[in-house]
Protein backbone atom coordinates (compact mmCIF):
# COMPACT_ATOMS: atom_id res chain seq x y z
CA UNK A 1 0.00 0.00 0.00
CA UNK A 2 1.27 3.56 -0.97
CA UNK A 3 0.99 6.61 1.47
CA UNK A 4 1.57 10.14 1.12
CA UNK A 5 2.25 11.72 4.87
CA UNK A 6 1.70 15.52 4.14
CA UNK A 7 3.02 17.08 7.51
CA UNK A 8 5.19 19.88 8.26
CA UNK A 9 7.09 18.59 11.31
CA UNK A 10 10.00 16.97 10.42
CA UNK A 11 10.39 15.15 13.86
CA UNK A 12 7.25 13.53 13.87
CA UNK A 13 6.99 13.08 9.83
CA UNK A 14 10.48 10.41 10.12
CA UNK A 15 8.64 8.66 12.93
CA UNK A 16 5.30 8.38 11.24
CA UNK A 17 7.49 7.02 8.18
CA UNK A 18 9.83 4.54 9.92
CA UNK A 19 6.40 2.91 12.06
CA UNK A 20 4.46 2.88 8.88
CA UNK A 21 7.48 1.14 6.32
CA UNK A 22 7.98 -1.76 8.89
CA UNK A 23 4.02 -2.15 8.74
CA UNK A 24 4.56 -2.46 4.73
CA UNK A 25 3.42 0.74 3.94
CA UNK A 26 5.58 2.67 1.60
CA UNK A 27 5.36 6.19 2.00
CA UNK A 28 6.10 9.16 0.50
CA UNK A 29 6.52 12.66 1.60
CA UNK A 30 5.26 16.32 1.65
CA UNK A 31 5.91 19.63 4.27
CA UNK A 32 3.39 21.64 2.23
CA UNK A 33 0.46 21.96 0.02
CA UNK A 34 2.40 22.69 -2.95
CA UNK A 35 4.62 19.42 -2.59
CA UNK A 36 1.76 17.24 -2.34
CA UNK A 37 -0.24 18.89 -5.11
CA UNK A 38 2.66 17.99 -6.92
CA UNK A 39 3.05 14.21 -5.73
CA UNK A 40 -1.21 13.63 -5.93
CA UNK A 41 -1.00 14.46 -9.58
CA UNK A 42 2.08 12.44 -10.58
CA UNK A 43 1.58 9.06 -8.48
CA UNK A 44 -1.34 6.85 -7.63
CA UNK A 45 -2.32 6.59 -3.82
CA UNK A 46 -4.31 4.43 -1.21
CA UNK A 47 -3.71 6.95 1.15
CA UNK A 48 -3.15 10.53 1.97
CA UNK A 49 -2.11 11.17 5.81
CA UNK A 50 -3.27 14.76 5.63
CA UNK A 51 -1.92 17.69 8.53
CA UNK A 52 -4.59 21.07 8.23
CA UNK A 53 -1.87 23.26 9.32
CA UNK A 54 0.37 23.15 6.72
CA UNK A 55 2.82 26.62 6.10
CA UNK A 56 1.67 27.16 3.14
CA UNK A 57 -2.34 26.98 3.59
CA UNK A 58 -5.07 24.89 4.66
CA UNK A 59 -4.69 21.21 4.46
CA UNK A 60 -7.91 20.53 3.82
CA UNK A 61 -7.72 22.03 0.36
CA UNK A 62 -6.09 19.23 -1.02
CA UNK A 63 -9.20 16.78 -0.44
CA UNK A 64 -10.80 18.91 -3.21
CA UNK A 65 -7.86 19.58 -5.31
CA UNK A 66 -7.15 15.44 -5.21
CA UNK A 67 -10.55 14.78 -6.07
CA UNK A 68 -10.57 17.26 -8.78
CA UNK A 69 -7.28 15.10 -10.33
CA UNK A 70 -9.26 11.35 -9.79
CA UNK A 71 -7.43 10.29 -7.08
CA UNK A 72 -9.13 7.66 -5.53
CA UNK A 73 -6.90 7.82 -2.05
CA UNK A 74 -8.49 7.33 1.26
CA UNK A 75 -8.09 10.67 3.28
CA UNK A 76 -6.64 10.51 7.25
CA UNK A 77 -6.45 13.74 8.51
CA UNK A 78 -4.76 14.00 11.20
CA UNK A 79 -4.36 17.58 13.00
CA UNK A 80 -3.62 19.09 16.24
CA UNK A 81 -6.86 21.14 15.80
CA UNK A 82 -9.32 19.41 18.16
CA UNK A 83 -12.32 21.71 17.25
CA UNK A 84 -15.54 19.65 16.22
CA UNK A 85 -15.96 22.63 13.24
CA UNK A 86 -12.63 21.01 11.68
CA UNK A 87 -13.27 17.42 12.13
CA UNK A 88 -16.91 17.77 10.24
CA UNK A 89 -15.38 19.95 7.62
CA UNK A 90 -12.76 17.54 7.19
CA UNK A 91 -15.66 14.80 6.46
CA UNK A 92 -17.86 17.38 4.33
CA UNK A 93 -14.62 17.67 2.12
CA UNK A 94 -14.24 13.99 2.05
CA UNK A 95 -12.00 12.41 4.76
CA UNK A 96 -12.17 8.79 5.82
CA UNK A 97 -10.97 9.21 9.36
CA UNK A 98 -9.83 11.69 11.68
CA UNK A 99 -6.99 11.33 14.43
CA UNK A 100 -5.86 14.48 17.17
CA UNK A 101 -2.66 14.63 17.88
CA UNK A 102 -0.86 13.30 19.58
CA UNK A 103 -1.93 10.61 19.26
CA UNK A 104 -0.93 6.48 18.91
CA UNK A 105 1.09 5.51 15.59
CA UNK A 106 -0.50 1.95 17.00
CA UNK A 107 -3.51 3.60 16.67
CA UNK A 108 -2.65 4.80 13.79
CA UNK A 109 -1.90 1.68 12.30
CA UNK A 110 -5.09 -0.23 13.28
CA UNK A 111 -7.73 2.54 11.91
CA UNK A 112 -5.67 2.24 8.67
CA UNK A 113 -6.29 -1.77 8.59
CA UNK A 114 -9.75 -0.66 9.16
CA UNK A 115 -10.25 1.12 6.46
CA UNK A 116 -8.42 -1.06 4.40
CA UNK A 117 -10.75 -3.83 4.94
CA UNK A 118 -13.84 -2.00 4.59
CA UNK A 119 -12.61 -0.64 0.69
CA UNK A 120 -12.21 -4.27 0.22
CA UNK A 121 -15.36 -5.65 1.11
CA UNK A 122 -13.06 -8.09 3.86
CA UNK A 123 -14.44 -8.10 7.49
CA UNK A 124 -11.66 -9.72 9.31
CA UNK A 125 -7.91 -9.80 9.42
CA UNK A 126 -8.09 -13.07 7.85
CA UNK A 127 -8.73 -13.64 4.07
CA UNK A 128 -9.72 -16.86 2.97
CA UNK A 129 -9.92 -19.17 -0.27
CA UNK A 130 -10.10 -22.73 -1.05
CA UNK A 131 -7.77 -24.01 1.86
CA UNK A 132 -5.54 -20.87 1.82
CA UNK A 133 -5.56 -18.21 4.91
CA UNK A 134 -4.18 -14.66 4.05
CA UNK A 135 -3.48 -12.98 7.53
CA UNK A 136 -3.26 -9.49 7.14
CA UNK A 137 -2.34 -8.85 10.83
CA UNK A 138 0.15 -11.45 11.14
CA UNK A 139 0.81 -10.97 7.58
CA UNK A 140 1.36 -14.74 7.41
CA UNK A 141 0.11 -17.05 4.62
CA UNK A 142 -1.12 -20.59 5.52
CA UNK A 143 -2.61 -23.69 3.69
CA UNK A 144 -5.02 -25.17 6.35
CA UNK A 145 -2.71 -25.27 9.04
CA UNK A 146 0.56 -24.75 7.76
CA UNK A 147 2.80 -22.44 7.46
CA UNK A 148 3.65 -21.33 3.56
CA UNK A 149 7.28 -19.13 3.93
CA UNK A 150 6.68 -16.22 1.79
CA UNK A 151 9.66 -13.38 1.56
CA UNK A 152 8.36 -9.80 2.03
CA UNK A 153 8.09 -9.03 -1.69
CA UNK A 154 6.21 -12.28 -2.18
CA UNK A 155 4.20 -11.49 0.19
CA UNK A 156 3.16 -7.86 -0.74
CA UNK A 157 2.48 -8.71 -3.69
CA UNK A 158 -0.17 -11.79 -2.84
CA UNK A 159 -1.92 -9.46 -0.30
CA UNK A 160 -2.11 -6.84 -3.21
CA UNK A 161 -3.88 -8.86 -5.62
CA UNK A 162 -5.93 -10.97 -3.00
CA UNK A 163 -7.09 -7.68 -2.04
CA UNK A 164 -8.38 -6.68 -5.57
CA UNK A 165 -9.44 -9.69 -6.04
CA UNK A 166 -11.36 -9.88 -9.63
CA UNK A 167 -9.39 -7.23 -10.92
CA UNK A 168 -6.72 -7.06 -13.61
CA UNK A 169 -3.66 -4.91 -12.56
CA UNK A 170 -1.05 -4.31 -15.32
CA UNK A 171 2.90 -4.35 -13.96
CA UNK A 172 3.11 -0.65 -12.93
CA UNK A 173 0.13 -0.62 -10.66
CA UNK A 174 2.05 -3.41 -8.90
CA UNK A 175 5.29 -1.54 -9.14
CA UNK A 176 3.80 1.60 -7.50
CA UNK A 177 1.67 0.32 -5.16
CA UNK A 178 3.98 -2.28 -3.77
CA UNK A 179 7.80 -0.99 -4.29
CA UNK A 180 6.92 2.88 -4.50
CA UNK A 181 8.08 5.06 -7.06
CA UNK A 182 8.33 3.59 -10.90
CA UNK A 183 12.14 3.53 -12.69
CA UNK A 184 11.18 3.37 -16.76
CA UNK A 185 14.35 1.12 -16.44
CA UNK A 186 12.72 -1.38 -14.29
CA UNK A 187 9.98 -1.71 -16.23
CA UNK A 188 10.46 -4.04 -19.17
CA UNK A 189 12.76 -6.20 -16.51
CA UNK A 190 11.04 -9.18 -15.49
CA UNK A 191 10.91 -9.02 -11.63
CA UNK A 192 7.31 -9.01 -10.89
CA UNK A 193 6.65 -11.55 -12.99
CA UNK A 194 9.64 -13.67 -10.89
CA UNK A 195 7.88 -13.01 -7.98
CA UNK A 196 4.31 -14.02 -9.48
CA UNK A 197 6.03 -17.38 -10.56
CA UNK A 198 7.83 -18.23 -7.09
CA UNK A 199 4.21 -17.21 -5.58
CA UNK A 200 2.41 -19.96 -7.44
CA UNK A 201 4.93 -22.45 -7.13
CA UNK A 202 4.76 -22.39 -3.66
CA UNK A 203 0.85 -22.45 -3.84
CA UNK A 204 0.93 -25.44 -6.31
CA UNK A 205 2.67 -27.74 -3.33
CA UNK A 206 -0.53 -27.51 -1.82
CA UNK A 207 -3.56 -26.77 -4.06
CA UNK A 208 -3.09 -26.58 -8.13
CA UNK A 209 -5.83 -24.00 -8.57
CA UNK A 210 -4.84 -21.52 -11.36
CA UNK A 211 -5.68 -18.74 -8.11
CA UNK A 212 -3.44 -16.16 -10.43
CA UNK A 213 -4.23 -15.25 -14.01
CA UNK A 214 -1.86 -14.01 -16.82
CA UNK A 215 -3.17 -11.35 -18.87
CA UNK A 216 -0.32 -11.08 -21.71
CA UNK A 217 1.07 -7.99 -22.44
CA UNK A 218 -1.09 -6.21 -19.80
CA UNK A 219 -0.81 -7.94 -15.77
CA UNK A 220 -2.44 -10.41 -13.67
CA UNK A 221 -5.53 -11.02 -11.87
CA UNK A 222 -6.33 -13.22 -8.64
CA UNK A 223 -9.20 -15.10 -9.22
CA UNK A 224 -11.72 -15.78 -6.18
CA UNK A 225 -14.83 -16.74 -6.26
CA UNK A 226 -16.05 -18.55 -2.89
CA UNK A 227 -14.14 -16.56 -0.38
CA UNK A 228 -15.03 -15.79 3.00
CA UNK A 229 -13.65 -12.98 5.23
Amino acid sequence: MRILLVEDEKNLASEIIQFLEKERFHCDWAQNSKRATELLINNPYDFVLLDIGLPDGNGLDLIKEARAIGSEAYFFVITAKGELRDKLLGFELGADDYLAKPFSLLELNSRLQAIIRRKFGHKSDEIKFGFFTLDTAKKQFFFKQELIILTKKEYDLLRYLVLNKNRVLDRLQLTEHIWGDFFEDDFDSNYIDVHIKNIRKKMAKFDETKWIRTLRGIGYEFIMGDVTT
